[in-house]
């Protein structure tokens, strides 16, 4: 049987956060980090004791463009380009974080919703070269006008175009841009506890952020009260407000999970204490096929 843990709601003016009662010894609860008077961090994610922190063509395309998110089944004729499919080692047979990053911190992108009242902050994973972005729902639903900023510093504008409530993942199409280098998925089958794991985002507002750690644990779930996210992996890297939507990303520069949530020590303290959690490959590439194949995101060109 799986963990199961529970998200509690976000505070908007004083609310109260629910806790977090796991099989003994109790785990902390879920709570959202404090965040600035003018800016709203997503509920799921890098958020709460385990909350969320807090990312579609038509016709063919969508067959052909899911096969370009499996590391071993590259899309034919496919002209957009991919991070490294190789493990980067030193001499000394040590891994070479610092090269990973630079392969994947180009695929990152930070997604942001200005609203008359608030602003919604995350992060999004690049799955096209003409911009098309994934990231948490909860990133993008609230109101408002949407945009993306890549790690280059370049900010465009955005719409969102498909989202999918029960597995929290979403589209958002950015305008005006050509040429952006997408993220390879691996696979669950690649992963095991143990493995070590770098974590991209803007977690809390600061961009082209990276962390390290290991997979911690495999299919644990979290019961958010409207959804309930299963198979999730687990891990240390840090994951705060903000990391929402960003990628989890093993040794080989291929991206395992999607990051949407961690635990906290307690309503108070909302940072991260190394348990974050993150939608595996194989959902995500799942769920990205069937919001290509179903809405209304043009083909790329």
């Amino acid at each position: 049987m799986t963990d199961l843990m529970t998200r509690p709601t976000y505070p908007e003016s004083g609310d109260g956060h629910d806790f977090v009662s796991p099989p003994p010894p109790p785990a902390p609860p879920y709570a959202s980090p404090a965040q600035p008077n003018d800016r709203r961090w997503p509920r799921r994610l890098a958020g709460s004791a385990a909350i969320l922190a807090l990312v579609a063509g038509g016709g063919t395309a969508g067959g052909v463009f899911a096969d370009h998110f499996l590391i071993d089944h590259p899309a034919a004729g496919s002209t957009s380009s991919a991070v490294a499919t190789t493990p980067v080692s030193t001499s000394a047979g040590t891994t070479d974080l610092a090269a990973i990053v630079k392969n994947v911190q180009p695929s990152i992108v930070t997604v942001t919703v200005d609203g008359d009242n608030e602003t919604s902050l995350g992060s999004g994973v690049v799955v096209r070269s003409d911009g098309l972005i994934l990231t948490n729902n909860h990133v993008i639903d609230s109101q408002g006008t949407v945009s993306v900023r890549l790690s280059s510093g370049k900010t465009v504008p955005a719409k969102v175009v498909a989202t999918d409530t029960t597995h929290d993942l979403a589209l958002v199409q950015a305008t005006g841009l050509s040429g952006l280098t997408p993220v390879t998925f691996a696979t669950n089958s690649s992963v095991a506890v143990g493995d070590t794991v770098l974590a991209f985002g803007a977690p809390l507002g600061l961009e082209n952020t990276v962390t390290s750690g290991i997979v911690s644990a495999l299919d644990r779930s979290v019961d958010t009260g409207t959804e309930k996210l299963t198979g999730l992996f687990q891990t240390d890297a840090a994951i705060n407000e903000g990391n929402s939507g960003g990628a989890l990303v093993d040794a080989d520069g291929h991206v395992i999970g999607i990051n949407v949530a961690i635990a906290t020590a307690s309503q108070e303290s909302s940072g991260s204490v190394g348990v974050g959690f993150a939608i595996p490959a194989d959902t995500v590439t799942s769920v990205l096929k069937t919001l290509i194949t179903s809405s209304a995101v043009p083909a790329s060109s």
